[in-house]
């Protein structure tokens, strides 16, 4: 095989062949197909893109370039992915949730980079937590806790790894089968029995219209199944922020709010319908509804706050109910009016200007900066009601964080209809005629 061959194949939208995926992918990860090739061929993949068959074979050959985890226990091993956006703290809730129901959750995690918060930024707010433990720290904690979330190891599909890096510098991040593939690929490595997904849109979300997030949880669900991994998915609205708190340890003091039994009602939402859903497709409970009222009352117990703590600390985490934060300031509203939208990329900007996130990978994280956003969308709000709280730690980063706080509102003279969290995972039916 010639890998100009295989990238003029899908540069004039041919399937490719099993075959042929797995010959670019060996030839990317044993360097025998230049750099310059395989960004070649992911460019003509984004903009041919991949059929069901030709994405599930890509993620076959990611998952199989590196190892699995390993079963440790007889225990139904389930775990959820989401897409990444604003204030999105529900791993921290429904890791530790989960393991109270006597399943494992290997969750393997990532890092921020733009205005999407990482899971594992938000766990070191605990001075000394680990995100690099070891396939054999991780059954050890899985067998000692049922959860565990910590970094990929750096055996798990390396093919990927290399791929994302040629893709990050290439523009061709956005393509459906790529995400699919990158995704897919490091959750069937956690040799997981069911798995669920968040899939976001919106302002504040890495795919920002409805119909490409149907796109995506249609690609990722199908390709699940397809490798023998019951999957589901759901559409969560963040054309805001999930809860109030965006940042670090803002957002770890949040999900322990929610761990105590109180917390944002949206991130609860979110955190028990996603618990339900992977009861249900684990075939530890045969109704939706009735899982998602045993996570409540379980969530409600204390238990999970306790097994939390205990996660915390055994990846050498030192936790605290309260994590500090940096000095705060309230932000007023400049006059009267209903909240019409709110541009969660602006927020997810002010939050990396006070130090919170990453502009590119390897910056140094503030955790205990942030915001706290008190209006929702569809609020009335009066002059000089506190629509903000910034964390921030000088008066100098504080005062650029309120100059642009003022652009981040849409405002409406009159009512407006609060956002739904949820919406349909796929696209309606045409009603058309064939």
């Amino acid at each position: 095989m010639l890998p100009t061959t295989i990238i003029g194949k899908k540069r004039d939208g041919q399937i490719l062949t099993a075959d042929e995926i797995q010959f670019m992918v060996a030839g990317l990860v044993d360097g025998s197909i230049a750099d310059y090739q395989v960004a070649a061929w992911a460019m003509a993949i984004l903009c041919r893109g991949m059929n069901t068959r030709e994405t599930a074979a890509l993620t076959d050959c990611m998952l199989s370039s590196g190892q699995t985890l390993p079963r440790c226990s007889d225990k139904p091993r389930v775990d959820k992915h989401s897409t990444g956006g604003l204030g999105d703290k529900v791993s921290l809730i429904l890791a530790p949730l989960l393991a109270c129901f006597d399943v494992d959750v290997p969750m393997l995690s990532g890092r921020g980079l733009g205005i999407t918060g990482g899971t594992l930024d938000k766990l070191e707010s605990y001075p000394g937590y680990r995100c690099d433990l070891s396939e054999v720290e991780i059954s050890q904690q899985l067998q000692a806790l049922g959860c565990v979330i910590t970094g990929t190891t750096p055996h798990i599909a390396p093919a990927d790894r290399q791929l994302y890096q040629l893709r990050d510098v290439t523009a061709t991040v956005p393509s459906i089968a790529l995400i699919t593939s990158s995704i897919m690929c490091k959750k069937l490595a956690e040799s997981l029995d069911a798995l669920v997904l968040d899939v976001k849109f919106g302002s504040a979300a890495f795919m920002q219209q409805l119909s490409s997030a149907q796109e995506l949880a249609t690609s990722l669900t199908q390709t699940g199944e397809r490798l023998g991994l019951p999957t589901r998915a759901i559409l969560s609205d963040m054309n805001q922020p999930l809860g109030q708190m965006v940042g670090n340890a803002c957002e770890a003091n949040e999900a322990v709010e929610v761990l105590q039994g109180g917390g944002p009602s949206d991130v609860r939402a979110l955190t028990l319908r996603l618990g339900g859903e992977l009861l249900c497709a684990a075939g530890l409970h045969a109704h939706l509804e009735n899982a998602i009222a045993e996570l409540a009352q379980e969530l409600d117990s204390g238990r999970p706050l306790a097994r939390f703590a205990a996660m915390v600390e055994h990846q050498r985490g030192a936790f605290r109910e309260r994590l500090p934060l940096a000095a705060s300031s309230v932000f007023a509203a400049p006059h009267s009016g209903w909240l019409r939208g709110v541009d969660g990329q602006g927020l997810g900007q002010i939050v990396i200007e006070l130090g919170g996130g990453r502009r590119k990978l390897g910056d140094h994280i503030e955790h205990s900066v942030g915001l706290k956003v008190l209006a929702r969308v569809g609020d009335q709000v009066q002059p000089g009601q506190p629509l903000a709280v910034v964390y921030a730690l000088d008066a100098t980063s504080s005062a650029e964080a309120h100059r642009r706080l003022h652009q981040v509102w849409d405002w409406s003279d009159s009512s407006v209809a609060p956002l739904p969290l949820f919406a349909p995972a796929s696209p309606p039916k045409s009603t058309s005629p064939p």
